[in-house]
């Protein structure tokens, strides 16, 4: 079967990778999801611009696994892989046609002490919003009567 090759280079991931668990021919298996977007700039003559492509992949097995533990929102990655056609017909007997992406390698471009960092000033923001969040939803506790002033006579 011929496919297409797709190469997703100099990008970084939008979001952490999320890993479900499927039913696959020997068992359960990892199946990940992941949106990756990349940047291309363009000159022409005086004028410039910039392209964005956000592309969602999905990962298999051990490779789905190790990229949910060692990547997280923002890593620096290239990824190659397929692109296949899903054409089916649904519930409805409409014609549906779109394309998957799955990934077959992907090299993790970040240092050890990058990923470690982001990942600690993640963890620090992160806090600080659960802090607030939890001091604002919790319940103020009920002022006391307040004494009315004796009045004079």
């Amino acid at each position: 079967m011929a496919f297409v090759r797709i190469e997703q280079r100099n990008a970084r991931l939008a979001a952490p990778v999320k890993v479900e668990y499927v039913k696959g021919r020997d068992g359960e298996i990892a199946k990940g999801t992941v949106t990756v977007i990349s940047n291309a700039r363009r000159v022409h003559g005086d004028e410039r611009s910039e392209e964005s492509t956000a592309i969602q992949w999905t990962l298999w097995a051990r490779q789905a696994e190790n990229a949910a533990e060692y990547l997280d929102k923002g890593s620096h990655v290239n990824i190659v892989g397929r692109l296949r056609n899903n054409h089916y017909t649904d519930a409805q007997g409409r014609e549906v046609y779109g394309f998957g992406f799955t990934c077959e390698e992907i090299d993790y471009l970040d240092s050890k002490p990058g990923t470690e960092a982001r990942r600690s000033e993640r963890r620090e923001w992160t806090d600080a919003y659960d802090a607030q969040a939890s001091k604002e939803a919790a319940p103020k506790a009920p002022s006391a009567p307040r004494a009315r002033p004796a009045s004079r006579t």
